[in-house]
């Protein structure tokens, strides 16, 4: 079994806070150039199981990227990613946001790496993580500043 990818970080921003900057002001922080068409208007989370993870161009083009699997605010979120591979290679991502004396710890959980085989998944999930890294570092950065502000 292929080890789950794990990112943990503080938020110097209450937890409530922090879930609506991932799931709903995500086009504000997300790196653009990890992104499908590069500038998105908006990153949408639509807020149920079952709702889909996506950008929408400026033109108007609708890029998927997953699918919410649990969606319990404020605390949980889980869904299946697949952004940039085929929805049959997709992992699935578990954010939880836990409350913390100053603000909230937000933990990623990425697994199912087992289905893409050892190599595919040990480049995959190698790549990932640095990804993981510098998407949370901007995320931090936008929940502390737009909860200052």
């Amino acid at each position: 079994m292929i080890e789950p990818l794990v990112v943990e970080f503080e938020v110097a921003a209450p937890v409530t806070h922090a879930f609506d900057v991932w799931t709903g002001r995500c086009a504000a922080w997300w790196p653009p150039s990890h992104t499908v068409s590069g500038n998105p208007d908006a990153i949408t989370f639509e807020p149920r199981p079952g709702g889909r993870i996506f950008e929408t161009s400026p033109a108007g083009d609708e890029h998927l990227w997953g699918e919410i699997l649990d969606w319990e605010p404020p605390g949980r979120l889980r869904f299946r990613w697949h952004l940039f591979f085929d929805p049959s290679e997709a992992t699935e991502v578990e954010l939880t946001f836990t409350p913390h004396p100053d603000g909230t710890v937000v933990r990623l959980e990425q697994t199912g790496w087992d289905k893409l085989g050892e190599p595919a998944a040990s480049t995959r999930r190698e790549r990932t993580g640095h990804a993981w890294s510098a998407i949370t570092a901007r995320f931090a950065t936008a929940a502390r500043d737009s909860a200052a502000g």
